[in-house]
């Protein structure tokens, strides 16, 4: 069994380059990246942010074109 690393929340926040209160903020509001809670406490998994990240990509004309979503135009 692999053991993946769980993130706090401004482990998260660091990870992202934010502050803690935008995961905060983005909880309340249903946002941003999943995550788990256990009692109070509120964890995320590396997969979780990697996938939120990579999610939110945004394509240009310079982008190659093998890391394009298969289905997109230009």
């Amino acid at each position: 069994m692999t053991k993946i690393r769980k993130f706090s929340t401004q482990e998260a926040a660091d990870y992202y380059g934010l502050k803690k209160n935008t995961l905060e903020i983005w909880r309340c509001k249903h946002k941003g990246p999943r995550y788990s809670k256990l009692g109070t406490r509120v964890l995320y998994d590396l997969d979780d942010l990697e996938e939120f990240f990579k999610a939110r990509a945004v394509d240009t004309m310079e982008s190659e074109p093998n890391s394009r979503r298969s289905g997109s135009t230009r």
